[in-house]
């Protein structure tokens, strides 16, 4: 793991290395379309249309780098890669749910201010 953001007030806070692996506009997102199934890069780029090729492909290496998901290479032409969880992102399910359903609930909630 790394500490992309040194000098947090809070040394070595669990919230601030779970935010560390899985914070950030994308990662998340990320998580949440391959936790139900293996997915390929296009098919993920197709899933999260905002986001550029680089962005993917740097959050995909991150996410590798820290043990959350596994990439798979196959040695075809052209190349295929699949993205997976690990053993290790499984755990991160139920996290990823309860961001799902607490924006949901958001959504649900604050629907008058987010149609302004």
């Amino acid at each position: 793991m790394r500490n992309r953001k040194a000098g947090y007030a809070c040394k070595h806070c669990p919230v601030e290395t779970t935010l560390d692996i899985i914070g950030g506009k994308w990662k998340g997102v990320i998580l949440y379309h391959i936790m139900t199934k293996t997915r390929r890069f296009n098919e993920m780029r197709r899933l999260m249309p905002g986001v550029s090729q680089r962005m993917l492909t740097l959050q995909l290496r991150e996410l590798e780098k820290d043990g959350v998901i596994h990439r798979e290479v196959f040695p075809v032409v052209p190349p295929k890669t699949e993205y997976s969880l690990t053993a290790f992102g499984e755990t991160l399910k139920p996290i990823i749910q309860e961001m799902k359903h607490w924006g949901d609930r958001y959504e649900q909630t604050h629907q008058d201010l987010l149609e302004k």
